[in-house]
């Protein structure tokens, strides 16, 4: 279905970008991947090393350390962290390539379109995972509403958003075209902040006190107050299996929740090595969150 011979690159090794790494490698997309430090070494040596159903398997992936101001690319992707994606960008500012897709969480685009114009495409990832001791333990979504989400800040479906889209499909991947691509994001971090919650002051929660009435009641009532303040600040929340989060008694969300969590795999996204390291993005994006709510209010 891959008609033209799109140049890739992933701005960053973490879980997200290795699993699109490793999809655009498997069906044999031109992709490369910018890494550093003992991640890129794991590389080097090993290839992309990942799990498959058990068995741990190796794919042979292009890196980079340092992006050149001429090696030009169709998309270039920045699946890094909220705290992280100024000083990314930044990185990018002076390469020439003209679409640019952000695939993280964000409150707004004005500090990113400062830096890179209107090369920026903001999207969400469809995936989520961990890396352990060098092996991508990663899986994308299922469901179209857990694919890849990206759309022009304007809501245009634009000729680069339609090549993105058939990129996606080359590469069997579920995608959704969001046409108020800020109302998804601001929805989507009124839910992720909850996560601060699973939180100590040196780590995570074990398993049993994430699955504690203590803590899921806090992330019950904190979904349902974000969500509200969302709505009261006139944007629509999106998309509608988001909305439908937040108006469900405390005990459903605190019943969905203990379920999620008799789950290996969501486990490991939520308190495994990754979590760990998301959490100055998440108390960043907590603290924004609200200071956006009383701007709002105000």
């Amino acid at each position: 279905m891959n008609t033209k011979p799109y140049r890739l690159l992933i701005f960053g090794a973490g879980v997200v970008g290795s699993v699109y790494a490793l999809r655009f490698a498997q069906y044999g997309l031109d992709v490369t991947l910018l890494a550093r430090g003992k991640r890129l070494e794991a590389l080097k040596r090993n290839g992309l090393s990942y799990n498959d159903n058990g068995t741990v398997k190796q794919i042979s992936v292009k890196t980079i350390d340092t992006l050149e101001n001429d090696d030009i690319y169709d998309y270039i992707f920045v699946p890094v962290r909220y705290d992280q994606a100024k000083s990314s960008l930044t990185a990018i500012k002076n390469n020439k390539s003209k679409t640019i897709v952000t695939l993280t969480n964000t409150i707004g685009y004005d500090s990113w379109l400062e830096i890179v114009g209107d090369r920026l495409l903001p999207g969400f990832p469809g995936a989520g995972g961990d890396i352990k001791e060098d092996v991508l333990y990663a899986q994308f979504g299922s469901e179209k509403h857990q694919g890849t989400i990206f759309g022009e800040i304007n809501g245009r479906t634009t000729e680069r958003v339609k090549e993105l889209a058939q990129l996606f499909e080359s590469v069997n991947l579920h995608y959704e075209i969001q046409k108020d691509i800020l109302a998804f994001h601001i929805s989507h971090i009124a839910l992720a902040i909850v996560n601060k919650h699973f939180y100590t002051n040196d780590g995570m929660v074990d398993i049993e006190t994430a699955r504690s009435v203590n803590i899921l009641s806090k992330i019950a009532s904190d979904i349902k107050q974000n969500l509200h303040l969302v709505e009261q600040a006139g944007i629509p929340v999106i998309p509608p299996e988001t909305k439908a989060m937040g108006e469900l008694p405390e005990s459903d969300i605190i019943s969905r929740y203990r379920q999620m969590l008799s789950n290996d795999f969501i486990i490991d996204v939520k308190l495994g090595n990754h979590a760990i390291s998301q959490k100055a993005e998440i108390l960043l994006l907590d603290k924004m969150f609200h200071e956006w709510i009383t701007e709002m209010q105000a």
